[in-house]
C-alpha cells in the first residue's frame, strides 16, 4: 500500500441529496458526509459521477462545496470533481475549491468532443494547470465508459514531466485492473497516487502499491472498505474483501445511483433521499425490494444514521 498519499485510504464517491423540488440539499448531504467520515471514510469525493455532478449547474456545484464547508464538513477531506467540458468552468471550480481549503480536485477530461488527440488533451490540462496556479493537487479521472475519453499512460507521462508535483494521481473507474495496475507500475514510484473506482479491486490494488479507492459503494459499505484497508497485508483483509465485493455486486445489481439513494432512504428513514435528477429515475418498488434483499444478504449492518 502506498504510504503518505494525500487522499490515501477509503474515499466515498458521495451521493448528492436533493429536495422534492430537485434542488441540491446541502443539509442532508452534509449529514451524510459526516456519517461517512465517522464510519470508515478517510476522504469524500463530492461532485463526482455518483454525486450527479454533470446534472448540476456550475452555480449549484459552487453552492454545494460552499454549503458543505459552512456546515462543518472539513474541506481537507473533500476531493471535489471540478472537471467540465468548458475550460473556464473547470478553472473557476478548481480555484474555488482551493479557496475553501480543499487539498485536491478530481478532473474529468473534456468529454463532449469525442476522440480528441493526445496533444489536445495535453493542451486542455496544461491550460487548466497554468490558469489555476496555486498549490491544489490535480487528480485525473479515467472513466472511458462514461466520458468516452480515456486517459492513457502516455498522456500521464507528459503531464508528470511538464508539471512535476502538480498532477498527483488518478481515479481509474474503467474496471480494468490491468489498466489500474499499469498506472501503479509506471508511476507509483514517483508518488503518483492510484485509486480504484471498483471496490472489488481494493485489496489487490493495495497489495500492488496503490493508494486506495474512490467508490460509490462506500456510501453504504465504507466500514467494510476500512477493514480491507486496515488489514491489507493480512488474511483479515482478504476476508473483508470478499464481503466488500459482495456489497459491490449488490449495489450494482440495479441502477446504481437511484439504488444507493434508496438504501440511504431506508437507513435514515428520510424518503427524500430517493430524489434523483432526470434522466435518472427512482427505483420501482420491485427493483428496490430486489436491491434490499441483495444488500441484506451481504450481512453488512450500517451504523446509526447521523
Amino acid at each position: 500500500m502506498m504510504k503518505n498519499a494525500l487522499f490515501g485510504g477509503v474515499n466515498a464517491a458521495v451521493l448528492t441529496a436533493m429536495t422534492d423540488a430537485l434542488a441540491v440539499d446541502c443539509d442532508r448531504t452534509a449529514r451524510h458526509c459526516k456519517w461517512l467520515l465517522a464510519n470508515g471514510c478517510n476522504g469524500l469525493g463530492v461532485l463526482g459521477t455518483t454525486g450527479e455532478a454533470n446534472s448540476l449547474g456550475i452555480g449549484e456545484r459552487l453552492s454545494l462545496m460552499e454549503g458543505l464547508t459552512e456546515r462543518g464538513v472539513p474541506a481537507r477531506a473533500m476531493l471535489p470533481g471540478t472537471g467540465t467540458t468548458a475550460l473556464s468552468d473547470t478553472v473557476l471550480l478548481t480555484k474555488r475549491a482551493e479557496e475553501l481549503g480543499c487539498r485536491g480536485v478530481l478532473l474529468l477530461p473534456p468529454f463532449y468532443y469525442k476522440h480528441p488527440s493526445e496533444d489536445g488533451l495535453f493542451a486542455y490540462f496544461s491550460e487548466v494547470i497554468q490558469r489555476v496556479g496555486g498549490s491544489i493537487a490535480l487528480y485525473l479521472y479515467h472513466f472511458p465508459q462514461q466520458s468516452a475519453v480515456p486517459i492513457g499512460l502516455a498522456l500521464v507521462e507528459r503531464l508528470l514531466r511538464a508539471y512535476p508535483g502538480k498532477v498527483k494521481g488518478v481515479k481509474d473507474s474503467s474496471g480494468d485492473f490491468a489498466n489500474t495496475k499499469a498506472y501503479v507500475d509506471h508511476f507509483a514510484h514517483e508518488g503518483f497516487e492510484v485509486y480504484c473506482g471498483d471496490d472489488g479491486a481494493l485489496h489487490a490494488l493495495l497489495q500492488e502499491g496503490g493508494a486506495g479507492c474512490i467508490t460509490a459503494s462506500a456510501n453504504v459499505g465504507s466500514a467494510v472498505s476500512a477493514r480491507v484497508l486496515r488489514n491489507w497485508d493480512r488474511q483479515a483483509g482478504a476476508d473483508a474483501q470478499v464481503t466488500l465485493a459482495a456489497v459491490r455486486r449488490a449495489v450494482t445489481s440495479e441502477a446504481l445511483i437511484p439504488g444507493l439513494k434508496a438504501l440511504l432512504a431506508r437507513h435514515t428513514g428520510e424518503a427524500a433521499w430517493r430524489n434523483v435528477r432526470p434522466p435518472h429515475l427512482p427505483l420501482a418498488a420491485e427493483a428496490e425490494a430486489r436491491l434490499f434483499a441483495a444488500f441484506d444478504a451481504c450481512g453488512v449492518k450500517l451504523a446509526p444514521a447521523a
